[in-house]
């Protein structure tokens, strides 16, 4: 195990080391900010629950079962707390958190846009199961097992929820398109 693991790190959190906690959020506070601002669309909440996602980590560090990934349970937080924070305040502000690249050409740059603008409507849209999972899957880039980790329940499940929620995004053929690049 080496000194800079997840593993190594949790440990000595465990032991009152506060700069191991330190690297941790560093570590991984810029994919549990996306991951909120995918389920959110807002970059406001979506910093709120990073904060309370690490904050929640901190102290149920001990609840922790080192046999799991430590990123698996921290997601799964996140997760957790953006749909509780999402049921408390319901946004529909527009998604500003996408920076678009400026070489591209303008034609290009408008199919990005309608795209991306495509993809969040659709995600939006979808049940919050479905919308994890496909913030997990397709943005975060998670496997099936380590899903299933995240979520609680049997890869089997998270294949045939996937399934289903791709079915609802197909009915876009922009958003067809999408899924068989990813």
């Amino acid at each position: 195990m080496s000194e800079d693991s997840d593993e190594a790190l949790v440990q000595r959190c465990r032991r009152g080391d506060r700069r191991a906690f330190e690297a941790l959020v560093v570590r991984y506070q810029r994919p549990v900010y996306n991951a909120a601002l995918r389920m959110l669309r807002n970059p406001e909440d979506a910093r709120d629950v990073a904060q309370v996602t690490f904050l929640k980590a901190y102290e149920r560090l001990g609840d922790f079962n080192p046999q799991f990934r430590f990123y698996s349970w921290l997601y799964r937080i996140a997760l957790n707390e953006s749909i509780n924070h999402g049921k408390r305040r319901r946004s529909h502000e527009e998604l500003s958190g996408n920076e678009r690249d400026a070489a591209n050409g303008p034609e290009q740059a408008l199919g990005l846009a309608q795209l991306d603008d495509a993809l969040q409507e659709a995600i939006m849209s979808l049940s919050e199961d479905n919308r994890t999972l496909i913030v997990l899957h397709y943005v975060l880039g998670s496997s099936y097992e380590d899903m299933a980790v995240t979520l609680d329940i049997p890869a089997k499940t998270v294949k045939s929820r996937l399934f289903s929620a791709r079915q609802k995004l197909k009915d876009s053929p922009l958003l067809a398109a999408w899924l068989e690049r990813a």
